[in-house]
């Protein structure tokens, strides 16, 4: 046995053996120093392509094992495939689930803009259309034609109740009758000066009166009605043409994807549906407030024609790999955000937010085990 000097103990390296002249011009050390084994189990995993696989690497701190697998994963993931975009679409049948939706790469974000420029374009078209002179003379035949039905009933209706010794008068509150005399109408005042006989007669023939007012009243709704219908009709077969330009462009673009296929069908109902909101100009009741301004889509329903664009993977080259610290529930699965409308809370399929889990979703995700399973937010 040889007793060593302590000056025999210390290593000294040359500077001259050294072709840099700092570590700045070193590449970086991208192997796991003295864990060969373990990178060769871990590249073999991490090539495994098989659904739902996972893959679970252990090791005693400071070895290096996280961002070894981050940046071999930054290499292989260049070359997969970039995974789809997915959007949310507003569901007409069922507005509480909405409709996911999956694109190509850069599709998703296309669509997003493609259904913006459509609300813009769709509004300023059909307000154009119906704005023109034409065809706001053709509207005003229609009312024309209602009118003079309703006041050929009131004619009747006043016809029948001079038999009685009543005029009838129609006014925006209802239809009201007056007894006459001596071919004048006559005031309460007067009418109360008559004799009781004179008075009980004329309370007697107001009950036929009474009973021929309430039939005018029921053909006059009828009338309405059906003077409302033609003009919705007449207006929906008016928009019909302007809707199907933009709606059949759109489908030509699309025309492989069922879901928004559907969902251009039931837009172009919607709009016929609601043609009134897109004529005029939007309004809120101040006589009913709280009704209207706890659903504004009532009031522009061209909301629902947007798209939410929940993932958006055109910017990426490869599959997506993702690392955060961030372990709360909503990072990790997503969220569903409100924003206060006049005083009340209010939420759409737009405010729907990705986590951690639909963004790496076609890729892969890095989660530090200890610190999951740790995190009290989790619960």
């Amino acid at each position: 046995m040889k007793k060593l000097n302590y000056k025999d103990l210390k290593l000294v390296c040359s500077p001259n053996q050294f072709e840099f002249e700092t570590t700045a011009e070193l590449d970086p050390i991208d192997t796991g120093i003295g864990q060969d084994r373990g990178i060769k189990a871990l590249e073999f995993g991490l090539n495994v392509d098989v659904r739902g696989y996972n893959l679970y690497v252990e090791g005693p701190s400071g070895v290096g094992k996280t961002m070894y697998t981050k940046n071999y994963l930054n290499i292989i993931s260049k070359k997969k495939k970039v995974p789809q975009d997915w959007c949310y679409i507003y569901n007409f049948e069922n507005p509480n689930e909405p409709i996911a939706v999956s694109l190509p790469a850069g599709n998703g974000k296309e669509f997003q803009d493609v259904m913006d420029r459509f609300i813009n374009d769709i509004k300023v078209d059909i307000k154009s259309t119906f704005n023109n002179e034409e065809f706001e003379k053709e509207r005003s035949l229609i009312k024309q034609e209602f009118e003079d039905k309703r006041n050929l009933l009131l004619e009747k209706l006043n016809e029948k109740s001079s038999n009685y010794g009543f005029q009838v008068k129609a006014s925006q509150t209802g239809i009201y009758m007056m007894p006459v005399m001596n071919g004048k109408a006559m005031p309460e005042e007067e009418f109360n000066k008559l004799d009781e006989n004179t008075k009980k007669e004329y309370e007697d023939k107001s009950v036929i009166v009474q009973q021929h007012i309430m039939e005018a009243i029921g053909e006059l709704k009828s009338i309405e009605r059906e003077s409302a219908k033609k003009i919705e009709e007449w207006q929906s077969n008016v928009a019909l043409l302007t809707v199907n330009t933009h709606i059949n462009y759109i489908k030509t673009k699309y025309k492989r994807n069922k879901k928004i296929n559907h969902f251009l069908d039931s837009i172009k109902k919607d709009i016929l549906k609601n043609i009134n909101h897109f004529i005029t100009e939007e309004h809120i009741d101040k006589q009913q407030p709280n009704a209207l301004q706890s659903k504004p889509e009532l009031l522009k329903p061209w909301l629902n024609y947007r798209v939410n664009l929940f993932v958006d993977n055109s910017s990426l080259e490869g599959a997506p790999v993702i690392m955060d610290s961030n372990y709360s529930y909503h990072n990790i699965f997503g969220k569903l955000e409100y924003e206060n409308y006049y005083g009340a809370l209010k939420t759409d399929f737009t405010m729907l937010k990705p986590g951690l889990l639909h963004k790496a979703n076609g890729g892969y995700i890095i989660f530090q085990a200890t610190d999951l399973l740790t995190n009290r937010y989790m619960l």
